[in-house]
């Protein structure tokens, strides 16, 4: 990739493509891992004498604005841990708003666009927008990785009509997450997978099952595996169409696969909910295991005892609701002892990210990546558009 490092910004407009997606509450940045990730780039263009045209997307607005999802919120965020004013500005690219306030951006200066999804053209990677966006600086910087794998105009469109290159969040996880697939990577290497289902994951679980010692299986995809042994499951979360797949894996990968043995069963998918820990494949009807159990949690922490390389996507049950959150909190806490043990342990987006947030433990990790579909994307072979538009 062309590098930040390489780009010449001194006294030039930059236009800088961060991911600020954060989750907001009644318009107030509830988790800003995203917008602090961007920080030491946006320094090092500032240090370098640029000034700074910043633009992102925020959730997945229907055409046109919307209020709900203005990026207007973000600004004295952004500001507060950058050190310096942050300009918002409101408006699309090409309106006269938008052209004044970049005409009287001055080096060091900062303006924050609206949400660039408020473009129609945006997700058509529209020429029209790319001229639009290219007219209002002299360079591009690519910074969203949660973004990279979308050949967006924002993304990508624009990289083909400015000099470009990757920031540094971007370089630092397409660094971090390729280790995860050299043939290098230090031994023991384990991998937790979690979340709901085993079809968003497939491609990963294939590409690193062949290069790992174990993979700890965890969360909703559990309960497809453990019907495919025979296991009873009661009323839990399945993929009746992944089961000869899952079956599959079970036979080929019998000395890698773990499944849990326990599993922390509700009577009905709420906080108040009754529970119970049974055998994880004798849940009975009417019943739904939410998150795996104590004897599992157990086993797993041993699983990872001593491990080198740890890689962890997806939560180990229905972490929001505390009754259910044992086992995530669990995995969060022994990978975090493993970084702090000097283990390459990488987090990947998501759920994870909010459960190793709140374990006390994320400063202990090797790297928490900021790009839930991304990583996954990366990490199953795939071209990202972003990451190619850099080259």
């Amino acid at each position: 990739m062309k590098r930040l490092q390489d780009l010449d910004v001194r006294g030039k407009k930059v236009l800088v493509r961060v991911d600020y997606n954060v989750p907001l509450k009644d318009g107030q940045v509830e988790d800003d891992t995203r917008i602090t990730a961007s920080l030491p780039t946006l320094h090092k263009l500032l240090d370098g004498g640029a000034a700074l045209i910043l633009t992102s997307h925020l959730g997945r607005p229907k055409g046109g604005f919307e209020g709900k999802y203005s990026l207007k919120g973000i600004a004295p965020v952004l500001e507060g841990h950058l050190g310096r004013p942050v300009k918002f500005v409101a408006g699309l690219p090409g309106s006269d708003e938008v052209a004044q306030a970049v005409r009287d951006l001055r080096p060091g200066d900062v303006a924050l666009l609206d949400n660039v999804r408020f473009e129609e053209g945006e997700e058509k990677n529209d020429a029209a927008l790319n001229d639009k966006l290219s007219r209002l600086a002299d360079a591009f910087v690519l910074d969203a990785f949660g973004s990279a794998h979308r050949a967006h105009s924002s993304v990508s469109g624009v990289a083909e009509k400015l000099p470009h290159a990757a920031g540094l969040l971007l370089q630092t996880e397409v660094d971090a997450l390729s280790k995860l697939t050299d043939e290098g990577s230090e031994r023991p290497y384990v991998v937790i997978i979690g979340g709901a289902k085993v079809s968003d994951k497939i491609k990963v679980i294939e590409r690193l099952l062949p290069k790992v010692d174990k993979m700890l299986i965890g969360g909703g995809m559990m309960f497809t595996f453990l019907k495919a042994q025979g296991g009873q499951i009661g009323s839990s979360l399945v993929e009746d169409d992944q089961l000869e797949y899952a079956a599959g894996l079970l036979k080929q990968y019998s000395d890698k696969l773990m499944l849990p043995t326990d599993a922390v069963a509700a009577d009905k998918f709420a906080a108040d909910a009754q529970t119970k820990v049974v055998p994880a494949g004798e849940i009975p009807d009417g019943w739904m295991g939410l998150d795996i159990g104590p004897e599992t949690r157990q086993a797993y922490a041993q699983a990872l005892e001593g491990a080198k390389t740890v890689f962890w996507n997806g939560p180990m049950g229905v972490f929001e609701m505390e009754a259910f959150a044992a086992g995530t909190n669990d995995v969060a806490k022994a990978v975090g002892e493993l970084g702090a043990q000097g283990a390459y342990t990488v987090i990947g987006g998501g759920d994870s990210v909010s459960a190793i947030n709140k374990s006390g433990y994320a400063d202990k990790v090797s790297h928490i990546s900021t790009g839930g579909g991304a990583s996954l994307e990366l990490l199953e072979g795939k071209k990202l558009p972003g990451v190619e538009a850099m080259k």
